[in-house]
């Protein structure tokens, strides 16, 4: 059985830091590791503060965490930034109680690591994640992924001030912002089958339903991910094409017109002001299609104050 000089000496060549303070958190013991770590001798720590934190913050979390010192399981993990001989260091500390007959708690005993590679690792990890979700978000596609049952796991930032999202709210399915439009079902048949078959189908538009009630549409290009032959989520990238559908229903409306258009102006002299009104199109037929749209307006206009009225 090993006595208490041979404890002693192993907690002596330890190369981490070990202390013991009071319950007030005045040091009683420290070895070695902790000396060479903070540039002090023993004598200049004994008695002094363990944990001195000038950042209230970290006095905060600390404080909170050492209060599980004095209640049952009474031991706790703390993260501590203390200045060194090497700089600003991050210390890993575990701290156990040790409890006198009464249950009251004598004295505290911490080992400490430093963590101080871990967490730069950490922080340059979240700088990358940050600068690569910026470039993301730079683009005109706007990110998701969802599970195979419709759920979703992550959505951009931009979808969701599309959709007129606040922060931390939102349905959870994407199908519930489906509108009522017909063309959504051959868009939603899409998502089905590369979920079914795990490969990816061509792009597909969809008309969603903002939280306002207002109506947006967007192309969407997606591919399955597939681990041991089964779909386990779908990942892709929407770009709000509302704009481009307008123009494109404009296009096909000036076509039908224009198409007429022709059919009066070749009329006989029967329909002389049926051909006249096609020649006009003819020459014209931008000029035509902003009169009607400004008609288009100004009776939407009209029958809305009325309405109000």
């Amino acid at each position: 059985m090993e006595s208490a000089d041979d404890i002693r000496e192993i907690v002596e060549q330890q190369q981490d830091p070990v202390v013991k303070f009071t319950p007030e958190g005045r040091l009683l013991y420290v070895n070695p590791a902790y000396c060479e770590l903070v540039g002090k001798t023993k004598d200049e720590l004994s008695g002094s503060v363990f944990m001195p934190v000038t950042e209230r913050q970290y006095a905060d979390v600390i404080a909170t965490q050492m209060v599980k010192l004095f209640r049952p399981p009474y031991s706790c993990h703390v993260e501590q930034w203390m200045m060194t001989r090497k700089g600003m260091r991050c210390i890993s500390w575990s701290a156990k109680s040790l409890l006198a007959e009464a249950g009251a708690v004598r004295a505290i005993i911490a080992t400490g690591r430093d963590i101080t590679a871990q967490k730069t690792r950490e922080k340059a990890v979240r700088k990358r994640d940050r600068e690569l979700m910026f470039v993301v978000e730079s683009g005109s596609p706007m990110y998701y992924s969802h599970t195979p049952d419709h759920v979703m796991d992550y959505v951009s930032p931009r979808i969701r001030t599309l959709l007129k999202c606040r922060p931390r709210t939102g349905k959870r399915l994407w199908t519930d912002y489906l509108s009522e439009n017909p063309a959504n079902a051959a868009g939603l048949e899409r998502t089905l089958r590369a979920i079914a078959s795990g490969r990816r189908e061509p792009p597909y538009r969809l008309e969603f339903v903002t939280v306002g009630g207002g109506t947006v549409w967007v192309e969407v290009n997606e591919i399955p991910v597939v681990r041991d032959s089964k779909t386990v989520a779908i990942a892709g990238s929407m770009t709000d094409v509302t704009e481009k559908m307008q123009v494109e229903e404009g296009m096909a409306e000036a076509e039908i017109l224009i198409k007429g258009s022709r059919a009066l102006a070749s009329g006989g002299d029967d329909n002389r002001e049926d051909r006249r009104q096609g020649e006009n199109i003819l020459r014209s037929p931008v000029s035509y299609l902003k009169s009607k749209y400004t008609k288009k307006e100004k009776k939407a206009d009209q029958q809305e104050e009325f309405e109000i009225a």
